[in-house]
């Protein structure tokens, strides 16, 4: 189906030249295939930076000789794009397949809508040998869906999905959610100085909020990340922070360098190695923690207002189903959802008009401080929902995401040989005037459809913005991440007036 809506015009000019019918069956979309492919142009063809013999384009991520900078990868991403145009090769990475870079949202959808029933994401060699190799002791045959692919990926995603993505399931958290978003604001409040400004390392601040809102999703568990009396340099809340925080902060390194890390073992490879199995032994803890909780009421059982941890014992009643499946909600989505809240509090805080537009809505829902806040509350916050849209437009917390080919395949219009990985640029797709006017303003009034003013602005290519992905590898914890976003969001705006 995705194939015939994406080369509609090119399959009915190539029949209609050949005096065919235009009806199409599954022998003709066969031919066209094979037409595509005889039409298409060489790999080598594919522009970018052209790979020097040995090194290939390793050298470029060098430091000192090197002109990118893994620091700086959303720059290079924008220049590859002004300098080659919507596809890009990068070729030569020490260790690593090809790289392509798609900056064009009609071959996204088509990627999209043709991949199969278990599609490969860029590897993670790195991450990878971490749950394969290092702590198979651990993972052994059920590692997650972060770095995991082919059926081992498809058996462990499809056990846990259908719960993670039900609306019913995240509707649970309205409650325990709206509590750690209120704590935040009184934690906010009450580390301000007599200016009213709060601390230069306030984004910590956030990723407490972030980890303490996972943990009541993910383990069942109040971590009281957020209360006064918590030791910042013993806690394990801090350990937790500081671990995702060094997951991050290294991985590029191994993943984009030449992996040095793979011939023996480097400062940066001992970081990494430490602050994984920090996330893996603290989740496990508490994991166990809730379990022994369990244990204690009674057999598990589920109903309407069964928990997210409940509702996986029951369906597997090894715990480590559960404490991988927290891993990887921490690896993906303290550091993601926090800094996608620190954007846009800045964004509205840059704009006062936007911020007086969510405050008159949040008070129309919310017309006391002590309204509760429901999912049906929720849904109502149309602009507030328009906010984050607009910010995860402009900023997008993961610049791009992809699928590693499987089999040989055409992309704009040239032979993309099995084994490449397709890097989807979505940092700088979504930024770009041709599919959203004006790109460098921030409009939240262009996601609303009852808006005259920017209605042009809405008949944006719905593959241009894709912050929780797309298909069968769409992120499984959007529906958590959405509701902790905008909670979070409206209880700042209810009470606090913020500027930068």
């Amino acid at each position: 189906m995705g194939f015939r809506i994406g080369l509609t015009c090119w399959r009915s000019a190539l029949l209609a030249s050949r005096g065919h019918t235009a009806r199409c069956t599954a022998s003709s979309v066969a031919a066209l295939k094979d037409e595509v492919k005889e039409y298409a142009r060489p790999y080598s063809e594919v522009p970018g930076p052209k790979p020097l013999p040995l090194v290939g384009n390793t050298w470029r991520f060098l430091p000192f000789i090197g002109d990118f900078s893994i620091e700086e990868i959303d720059q290079v991403s924008r220049d590859l794009y002004r300098q080659y145009g919507r596809v890009v090769k990068l070729a030569g990475l020490m260790g690593r397949p090809d790289m392509l870079f798609l900056y064009d949202a009609d071959e996204i959808e088509r990627v999209f809508r043709n991949e199969e029933l278990m599609p490969h994401r860029p590897s993670m060699p790195s991450l990878n040998y971490y749950k394969h190799v290092h702590r198979k002791d651990f993972f052994g045959d059920n590692a997650g869906v972060i770095a995991v692919h082919g059926e081992k990926w498809y058996k462990f995603r499809t056990r846990v999905q259908q719960i993670m993505l039900q609306p019913r399931t995240a509707k649970l958290y309205v409650r325990p959610i709206e509590e750690t978003a209120v704590a935040f604001v009184k934690r906010a409040r009450d580390i301000r100085n007599s200016d009213l400004e709060v601390p230069d390392d306030f984004l910590n601040e956030i990723h407490k909020w972030s980890l303490e809102s996972i943990a009541r999703v993910a383990l069942d568990v109040r971590l009281g990340c957020m209360d006064a009396q918590v030791s910042p340099s013993t806690s394990d809340t801090q350990k937790l922070i500081d671990a995702v925080i060094t997951f991050f902060s290294n991985v590029g390194v191994l993943e984009l360098k030449f992996p040095l890390w793979k011939l023996f073992t480097t400062p940066t490879w001992r970081k990494y190695i430490n602050a994984l199995d920090t996330i893996t032994n603290l989740s496990m803890k508490h994991i166990n923690a809730a379990l022994e909780r369990l244990r204690s009421s009674g057999p598990v059982h589920v109903d309407n207002d069964s928990s997210l941890l409940q509702r996986i014992l029951a369906l597997d009643p090894d715990p480590r189903t559960a404490c991988i499946l927290a891993i990887d909600m921490f690896l993906v989505g303290i550091d993601t959802t926090s800094t996608a809240v620190a954007s846009i509090l800045y964004q509205l805080s840059q704009h006062p008009e936007k911020q007086e537009i969510l405050y008159d809505e949040i008070r129309t829902i919310l017309p006391s401080p002590n309204t509760t806040l429901t999912a049906e509350r929720l849904e109502q916050l149309n602009y507030l929902k328009a906010c984050i849209k607009e910010t995860l437009r402009m900023y997008p917390v993961v610049i791009g995401n992809g699928r590693l080919l499987t089999r040989d395949t055409v992309i704009a219009g040239y032979q993309i040989p099995k084994g490449t990985q397709v890097v989807f640029q979505h940092y700088v797709i979504s930024n770009l005037e041709h599919y959203f006017p004006k790109p460098e303003q921030f409009l939240p009034e262009r996601w609303l459809k009852i808006c005259n003013e920017h209605k042009q602005a809405q008949n944006h290519h719905p593959f241009a913005s894709l912050p929780f992905g797309y298909g069968r590898r769409m992120c499984l914890g959007r529906r958590f991440a959405d509701l902790e976003i905008q909670t979070v969001i409206a209880k700042v705006g209810l009470h606090v007036i913020f500027e930068y």
